[in-house]
């Protein structure tokens, strides 16, 4: 979990595809609109499958904990490299411990708690920013690593 710069243009930046998310129907259009931007930028098959699965977690965290949010999907181009960065935001009440929601395990909505950690695991970056009272952003990147990814 490492801070985001503020401030400063991003290298390789591209226009994002903005999606509201507030029930259900929400999650299963970020998880096709994210497939289609991995597929365009070249990342492999399983990659595709891996970011789409992250933005499930995190779109249905936002309808689940939230009264809506956004995801903004992108493709980047930072040092030489290239892939996709989802930008989550919420309205959320935000998390009190971000460290513990973390945990594999940790929920407090009786669900399994695999979701954020979950989500980190499939993605090559991934920042969490949240803090009560200031909502949700999750930041995940998934890049071409070659054939296979």
């Amino acid at each position: 979990m490492t801070g985001r710069s503020e401030g400063r243009p991003r290298e390789g930046a591209r226009r994002a595809l903005r999606l509201a998310v507030r029930e259900e129907p929400d999650v299963v259009m970020a998880r096709q609109a994210v497939r289609a931007v991995a597929r365009e930028a070249g990342l492999a098959a399983s990659a595709v499958e891996a970011i789409a699965t992250a933005v499930s977690e995190i779109a249905r965290n936002i309808v689940v904990h939230s009264r809506g949010g956004e995801i903004a999907v992108r493709r980047v181009e930072e040092r030489g490299r290239h892939g996709v960065e989802v930008v989550a935001r919420d309205e959320a009440p935000g998390i009190a411990d971000p460290e513990r929601a973390m945990q594999d395990g940790y929920s407090t909505s009786n669900g399994l708690g695999l979701g954020l950690p979950g989500a980190r695991r499939l993605v090559d970056e991934f920042t969490l920013e949240s803090a009560p009272g200031k909502g949700t952003t999750v930041t995940l990147k998934k890049w071409v690593h070659g054939s296979g990814d």
